[in-house]
């Protein structure tokens, strides 16, 4: 086997070795991060919505003079 070829197989095997050690998130521990990450993604649009239609009346206000 070539050099190559031991360095590509040596990333696999320590890849592998590297994710049986993760601790993976329960389902209700995932489920809850997804509803935060939708909450806070939802929330921050309505913030950004707020600012965007009031900065957009006050630019109306001041060209209609």
């Amino acid at each position: 086997m070539s050099l190559k070829e031991n360095k590509v197989i040596r990333y696999f095997y320590e890849a592998k070795e590297e994710l049986e050690k993760v601790t993976w998130p329960t389902r209700r521990q995932t489920i809850i991060s997804t509803l935060i990450v939708i909450g806070v993604s939802i929330g921050t649009a309505a913030v950004l919505g707020g600012i965007d239609f009031g900065l957009n009346l006050a630019l109306q206000a001041v060209v209609a003079k």
